[in-house]
């Protein structure tokens, strides 16, 4: 039963609810609504020009309803008294199809029909830059070699922290942050999940970044390369495919070499066969480009792929298996919409499960060694 945003606002004292969908360019669009509206709100929706965003519409479209999730609400850490809902777009009392939300609901309620809940956890790699945008907001953070720098990531301590704090509140179970690769650069890491309430935390995330840096005079950018002499921000995802209950890991294989099951390559297979046509999602963006085609950074590496290649536990291939029932897709940047990315990975997942020849086992698998066990590297076709 959907919950009653109304009687929520009275428990909590919520005076706001922003209620807000992505659209196809990863924008995040919002109308904020007052508590004594919200029950209307939470059953007709918050109108919308479909034009006046990117849905691929024209100003003749009827009226767009964003149908907040009443599920996912999110009380803002930072401001009690706002709750943002991400939102599900209707038209003509449709789905809008185009939109990023629904195209995912489609694909995890594709996924649950064969009995498959799709789990993901994201690396939001982000800057932290002066207001203006041309440089990064720390003077002092200028080694060559910065990843994991001890000093310059204190020096960025309050605005760390307070993210880390809030996500702590929210349940999200993050484990670690660090200063990344470039100058400037931040990684923060929380618990994965079903592909949805990723997706919806990763939407949310962006939002809390950019919100709790403007707090604290800087700007936050999600931009996959805005300075050409460093690492871009990548956006990686590592995948894993459950049973319907959630509890039983269906990538898992104990006793095979990389620890993946014969769904497991297959699913993985669905990615390389379609790498080329992921990058349209994954990497949506001229300057996404300049990010994987990067000559070599100050650092000595870009750690961005630019072959269509998987391998183990190595950083330099597409995809890399750092541990036994799981995957990671290294190949997205900060441009992507949250959304996509995760209908995008399913969504060739399913296609490469559905290859799957009947009763196929590890020998018969489409994935080939090429190296040695020391250098493993597998193609999958």
């Amino acid at each position: 039963m959907s919950q009653d945003l109304a009687s929520l606002a009275k428990e909590r004292g919520i005076r706001y609810f922003m209620i807000s969908y992505t659209d196809l360019y990863g924008a995040q669009r919002a109308k904020l609504v007052p508590a004594s509206a919200i029950a209307e709100m939470q059953k007709d929706g918050a109108g919308f020009a479909g034009f006046a965003t990117w849905l691929d519409m024209t100003p003749a479209h009827p009226d767009l309803f964003a149908m907040p999730d009443a599920a996912a609400v999110v009380q803002l850490p930072w401001r009690k008294e706002v709750a943002w809902v991400p939102a599900d777009c209707v038209m003509d009392d449709k789905p809008v199809s185009q939109a990023p939300r629904v195209i995912l609901k489609n694909l995890v309620a594709e996924a649950a029909a064969k009995g498959l809940r799709v789990k993901t956890g994201v690396e939001a790699e982000f800057f932290l830059i002066d207001p203006d945008g041309s440089v990064i907001s720390d003077a002092k953070d200028n080694a060559s070699k910065p990843c994991y720098d001890q000093q310059a990531l204190m020096r960025r301590y309050d605005v760390i922290a307070e993210i880390c704090d809030h996500m702590q509140e929210l349940g999200w179970q993050p484990y670690q942050n660090d200063h990344e690769d470039a100058n400037g650069q931040f990684e923060m890491n929380w618990a994965f999940d079903d592909a949805l309430i990723t997706a919806d935390r990763h939407s949310f995330f962006k939002f809390m970044v950019r919100s709790v840096a403007e707090k604290h005079g800087l700007r936050a950018t999600f931009m996959p390369k805005p300075f050409p002499n460093l690492t871009g921000s990548g956006c990686h995802i590592h995948i894993s495919v459950w049973d319907e209950t959630g509890k039983t890991n269906k990538f898992y294989d104990a006793g095979e070499e990389m620890g993946l099951s014969p769904e497991g390559y297959h699913f993985l297979g669905g990615v390389m066969k379609h790498a080329e046509a992921l990058a349209a999602i994954t990497n949506p963006t001229v300057n996404s480009y300049k990010r994987i085609n990067a000559p070599r950074t100050i650092s000595g590496a870009t750690w961005s792929p630019n072959t269509v290649t998987w391998t183990g536990n190595n950083r330099t291939h597409m995809v890399r298996v750092p541990g036994k029932g799981r995957f990671e897709l290294r190949l997205s940047d900060g441009a992507v919409t949250p959304y996509l990315l995760q209908a995008v990975v399913i969504a060739v997942g399913l296609s490469g499960i559905a290859s799957r020849p009947i009763q196929a086992s590890a020998s018969t698998s489409t994935c080939t060694r090429k190296a040695t066990p020391s250098k493993t590297h597998r193609a999958c076709r």
